[in-house]
C-alpha cells in the first residue's frame, strides 16, 4: 500500500516539476529533483502533502460554491432595491400629480370666489311681488347675488322692497296670495320689463288666460 502511495505522490511530483519545468530556473529545478528524492525516502510526508492538497481542493470548491452563492444574493439584493427604486418614483410621481391637481382646484375655487356674479336676464317681462316701501330703512347689501329679493329706492327716500322672480303672471298671484295668508296684507304684483318697472296695465292685455282654480 505505501509503494503504491509512494509510486503515485512520485509521479504527482515529478509531472508538476515537468509542467513548470519551462518556468523554473536551473537551481529551482535542482531543487524539485531533490524534493522528490527526499518524497521517495519518506512516503508519509508525501501522503500527507498528496492529503494537504486534496483538503484544499476541497476548499478551494467550497469557497467557489460559497462566492457564487453570495453572488446569487447580491443579484437578488440589486433586483430587490431596483424595484424600491421603481416604487419610490412611482409614489413621487403620483403625489406630484395629486399636489398639482389640488393646486388647480384651489385655483379654481379662488377664481370662482373672484369672479363677478353673472349678470340676471332682465330681457322680457318680470313680474315680482312688492311688500312694502319703508322709510329710513337700507336692505341693499341683501339684495346682492339673490335674485328672488330685490328692492329700489323712490325719488321720495323709501325703499321698495320686492320677493321672488317670475315670467308667469299666475305664478306671482299665487306668491302674492301666499304672503298675504302669512300676514303681508300690502303684498301686490308689480311688474318689469328689460329690467324697467312699469305699470301693471301695459302688461295685462299680454297675459295668457287665467288658469282654472288659480282664484280672486
Amino acid at each position: 500500500m505505501k509503494s503504491k502511495i509512494s509510486f503515485i505522490a512520485i509521479l504527482m511530483i515529478f509531472c508538476m516539476a515537468f509542467s513548470v519545468s519551462a518556468q523554473l530556473s536551473k537551481e529551482e529545478k535542482k531543487e524539485m529533483k531533490s524534493l522528490a528524492k527526499e518524497l521517495k525516502k519518506n512516503p508519509e510526508q508525501m501522503k500527507a502533502m498528496v492529503d494537504e492538497n486534496e483538503s484544499l481542493k476541497s476548499s478551494v470548491a467550497s469557497l467557489t460554491a460559497e462566492v457564487e452563492n453570495l453572488k446569487g444574493q447580491l443579484s437578488n439584493k440589486n433586483a430587490e432595491i431596483a424595484a424600491a427604486k421603481a416604487e419610490a418614483q412611482e409614489a413621487k410621481a403620483m403625489a406630484e400629480a395629486q399636489r398639482q391637481r389640488a393646486n388647480e382646484m384651489a385655483k379654481k375655487a379662488k377664481e370662482a370666489n373672484n369672479s363677478e356674479p353673472a349678470a340676471l336676464d332682465e330681457s322680457g317681462t318680470w313680474f315680482k311681488v312688492q311688500v312694502g316701501a319703508f322709510e329710513n330703512i337700507d336692505m341693499s347689501e341683501y339684495f346682492k347675488n339673490n335674485p328672488n329679493f330685490s328692492g329700489e329706492d323712490t325719488e321720495e327716500g323709501l325703499q321698495r322692497i320686492t320677493l321672488g322672480r317670475f315670467r308667469d303672471y299666475w305664478e306671482a298671484d299665487k306668491f302674492k296670495k301666499a304672503l298675504r295668508q302669512m300676514g303681508v296684507k300690502e303684498a301686490w304684483i308689480v311688474p318689469y320689463k328689460d329690467g324697467v318697472r312699469v305699470p301693471l296695465k301695459e302688461v295685462l292685455e299680454n297675459l295668457t288666460a287665467k288658469p282654472q282654480g288659480a282664484g280672486n
